[in-house]
């Protein structure tokens, strides 16, 4: 596989398997640096960005997702996979649960609204992109395929509510998400999927359930508890990217490059 498919990794996924060859680099955007990494292991290639940083040193209202994002476009990256640690709505939903994102509510406030905002050679006019299919269904599939081959449970369908934090959700906003019709909730998918389809990129996410969010339990939530949580299948979720990004066919089809149209005055 070329460079063409990247992984970014969330909470507890800040690294790979020390087989792998890593060519780290910087790549400068107009929202500012991004730190990346060449992954390769024989013929084997793809690109790696550490959400939160290698040192998990960056909340995540203070990830510069547009400066990431940007970098992956600079460099002729078509296809993204994330991973995201999220908090459980629901009681049936239990953590441990890995979970496939086919929505998104989009409850962040303190954040860039587009990716064309303030950038050199946004299209001159009003940007809209279409969200009727949030997240792209090519990715899906073959995170779906590559699950099923790997004996892995993967929930195929999930609403990802994103809220700012750094802290988490208050036992009333974990009540009203859940009944928006949110499933998970989380820090970091949003506008990180936002602006891979404005910038013409695919984007699929995939969710590891490391707690229930507050009120749902007696018990307080707490971030060594939600790391700890994702140490336990931060193998496994490793091991699903990295063999779904070494499944992905050279050629799209799916329209998410197409998603955006301008309106001139």
């Amino acid at each position: 596989m070329s460079e063409q498919v990247a992984i970014i990794g969330g909470t507890g996924l800040e690294s790979l398997p020390a087989d792998y060859t890593f060519e780290p680099f910087t790549v400068t955007t107009p929202f500012g640096d991004a730190s990346l990494v060449r992954v390769a292991q024989g013929s084997d290639r793809f690109v790696f960005l550490s959400r939160h940083g290698a040192a998990h040193g960056l909340a995540p209202h203070q990830i510069n997702y547009r400066a990431n994002i940007a970098a992956l476009a600079q460099i002729g990256v078509t296809r993204v996979l994330a991973t995201n640690a999220v908090g459980s709505l629901r009681l049936d939903l239990l953590p441990g649960a890995l979970v496939l994102f086919d929505d998104f509510i989009d409850f962040t406030r303190a954040r860039p609204l587009t990716f064309w905002q303030d950038h050199p050679t946004a299209p001159e006019g009003v940007v809209h992109t279409d969200f009727s299919t949030p997240y792209c269904p090519e990715l899906r599939t073959v995170l779906e395929e590559t699950a099923a081959g790997r004996n892995v449970d993967l929930l195929p369908r999930a609403t990802y509510l994103c809220a700012d934090g750094p802290r988490f959700e208050s036992p009333a906003e974990i009540r009203m998400f859940a009944q928006w019709g949110g499933d998970v909730v989380g820090m970091t998918g949003l506008p990180e999927a936002i602006f891979a389809r404005e910038a013409g990129l695919c984007y699929a996410g995939v969710g590891i359930v490391t707690n229930f969010g507050a009120g749902l339990t007696p018990h307080a939530v707490d971030h060594q508890a939600v790391l700890a949580a994702m140490a336990t299948n931060v193998v496994v979720v490793r091991d699903l990217v990295m063999r779904a990004a070494l499944n992905v066919l050279p050629r799209r089809s799916c329209g998410c490059a197409g998603s955006t149209t301008v309106s001139r005055a």
